[in-house]
């Protein structure tokens, strides 16, 4: 009898017994590690699946429980049997780095004068909590070590040791890291003022209405160069009905047609009914610059796709009179 026996009683059987004694005592019993590839999640908690399935083994009648050598963890083996009776399995490996985290990381080794800090830092332990609260990935991604100080640590070393100054070998780090020192490195101002604000946002609540999107989502956003929280928190505030409706009556007021105040382009003409009352709403000051202020119209500049485009695509940001001195060369 191997793992494809296993039902489904057997394996609450062994959650319950997790549950009971405990994650730590539960895998010493059993002679299992953590989970390396996938975990198990049931009614909001993680567990080690191979761990699990080996243990759900033992519950089957006449059956005792299998040993960690005597079977292969996997997609096609643990992970295979868990889904195919209606259990959630996810990756054990904590979701990648994002910029926004990374900004955090960065903004930190700065204050640090360019060193790294060891996960028993009380800095690094805030500023792991402060990761864990950012809505950024989805709680089934994340795993039981998800952006705990020895993986934060980690980070402010992989940083550390590709600054310019830093005369031994680097760690492998990411691209992310590299491109995010840089940024330090040459906007010093303003990538600290990014951090500042994210860090704000979280303390304030102002992320919580942000959805956990996919990281493939972001691909066809505009260059997200202050993160992603203070980019789509930006682009709600543009996408403000109220706002919009607005500045759009106040344009009105001095113009006979809605157009882009940049170019001149003008929707209704080139599209009809169709493009009639179209355009779309740029807040010309980024939010790590501003902070949470009550947005004023005179904030507020109307744009065509293209040219709102080309403001976001990459930072610092064009002001809407840098834009047209583009446009018209």
């Amino acid at each position: 009898m191997g793992i494809d026996d296993i039902t489904r009683p057997a394996v609450l059987s062994a959650i319950a017994e997790h549950d009971r004694i405990g994650r730590d005592n539960f895998l010493t019993r059993y002679g299992y590690g953590q989970a390396r590839s996938y975990l198990l999640l049931h009614l909001g908690k993680s567990y080690d699946s191979k761990a699990i399935v080996g243990v759900a083994h033992g519950y089957l009648e006449g059956r005792e429980p299998l040993q960690a050598q005597e079977f292969s963890g996997g997609e096609q083996t643990v992970a295979r049997r868990l889904k195919a009776l209606g259990f959630e399995v996810t990756s054990s490996r904590p979701p990648a780095w994002v910029r926004d985290e990374v900004i955090l990381a960065c903004d930190l080794v700065l204050q640090n004068n360019w060193h790294w800090l060891s996960s028993n830092d009380p800095r690094i332990q805030e500023l792991s909590e402060l990761l864990q609260l950012l809505p950024l990935h989805p709680p089934e991604l994340r795993g039981p070590i998800f952006r705990n100080p020895n993986g934060v640590a980690r980070k402010t070393a992989d940083i550390a040791t590709w600054h310019p100054d830093y005369t031994g070998k680097p760690t492998k780090g990411g691209a992310i890291d590299r491109e995010v020192l840089r940024d330090f490195l040459e906007r010093p101002d303003e990538m600290r003022a990014a951090a500042a604000a994210i860090r704000e946002g979280v303390k304030r609540g102002f992320f919580d209405e942000i959805a956990h999107p996919p990281a493939e989502e972001e691909s066809d956003e505009p260059a997200a160069a202050e993160g992603r929280l203070l980019e789509r928190r930006h682009l709600a505030r543009e996408r403000n009905p109220k706002l919009r409706r607005r500045k759009i009556e106040e344009f009105l007021k001095t113009h006979d047609r809605l157009a882009c105040e940049v170019c001149g382009f003008d929707f209704g003409k080139v599209y009809g009914d169709r493009g009639e009352g179209y355009i779309e709403c740029h807040h010309a000051v980024p939010l790590h610059a501003s902070g949470e202020t009550t947005t004023r119209l005179k904030d507020l500049v109307l744009l065509c796709s293209n040219c709102h485009r080309m403001v976001h695509r990459a930072s610092p940001w064009l002001t809407p009179d840098e834009l047209r001195d583009l446009v018209s060369r």
